[in-house]
């Protein structure tokens, strides 16, 4: 594997990840805030929605956050993922080599990067910040592709690592928790004052398990969201990397995931993060974090 014969291509800066994030934040606190508003003029105790709704957003972001600041510790011990200090053959020389240039290429500094044992072709990339972040590959992702099909696979990582996917997905996740615990809540007690009026006794119970139940289901529903967003990111990654190589050696890795005979999965912590292909039918495509393989080449042509 000679990495002087890769042709890196021309390189594709972040952009637009600021205005992401006031956009989504802004948008957050426009929805509370309204939702506030409603309540106090239809009658509801004002203090108590604020109280609520931070109750709902310091759960609902809390634990997110605390998900994607472990996210490298979690990924690295789920996988058994290596991180490659000093490289002990030429293959590890070259993916250092060929992230550290690809890394330069997209604007940010250069990640951890491990080889994880797997039969599977597969990567991911993960991490709380642009700049300290992990890609791994699997051990199966060498067997199965040639040099410019792992660096595309790679240049998709890196993407997913400028554009601050990790962070935006985290968001997201943020906003929809706050949004289930918020609701629910507000919802079951409505129900629980509706099955409950003229009684005495018995409400604590109803509340709690209207909470869980509505939880169950509004989180269900929500995750529909995420997912949604979890796919376009994967679009993107597929174009960045296109821009960081080329779009004949991504569609080739993307072929390259499409015969390969050993489903290319990953712990449920991390599956979010890899390459994987999308699930079939129409649930398992609403609730798939990436989009079938057959999409992805076609919006690259």
């Amino acid at each position: 594997m000679n990495p002087s014969q890769l042709d890196t291509g021309s390189a594709q800066k972040p952009s637009g990840f600021g205005t992401r994030l006031a956009l989504l934040i802004g948008t957050n606190l426009a929805v509370i805030t309204l939702l506030t508003i409603i309540m106090s003029i239809l009658g509801v105790d004002t203090q108590s929605v604020i109280g609520l709704t931070v109750f709902a957003a310091l759960f609902g972001f809390g634990g997110a956050f605390v998900s994607l600041a472990l996210s490298k510790t979690i990924a690295k011990r789920s996988t058994g993922a290596k991180v490659i200090e000093q490289p002990a053959s030429d293959t590890e020389q070259w993916l250092l080599v060929t992230v550290e240039r690809l890394s330069h290429d997209a604007g940010i500094s250069m990640p951890e990067v491990a080889i994880f044992p797997s039969d599977a072709p597969n990567a991911f990339a993960t991490g709380a910040k642009r700049n300290d972040s992990l890609v791994a590959v699997s051990t199966g992702l060498f067997r199965s592709m040639g040099p410019e099909e792992i660096e595309a696979v790679l240049a998709h990582e890196i993407s997913h690592v400028a554009n601050g996917d990790m962070v935006t997905l985290t968001l997201i996740q943020g906003v929809v928790n706050t949004f289930v615990i918020l609701l629910s809540r507000i919802l079951a007690n409505i129900v629980t004052s509706f099955l409950t009026r003229g009684r005495e006794g018995g409400g604590g119970f109803i509340y709690y398990l209207c909470v869980i139940v509505l939880q169950l289901v509004l989180g269900f529903f929500a995750s529909f969201i995420v997912m949604w967003f979890s796919r376009r990111r994967e679009f993107r990654a597929d174009a960045g990397s296109a821009g960081l190589t080329s779009n004949t050696k991504m569609i080739s890795a993307l072929q390259s995931l499409q015969r390969s005979t050993t489903p290319a999965t990953l712990p449920d912590q991390i599956e979010a993060m890899g390459i994987q292909a999308g699930a079939g039918g129409v649930l398992g495509r609403l609730m798939s974090s990436h989009p079938p393989l057959e999409e992805r080449i076609a919006a690259l042509r």
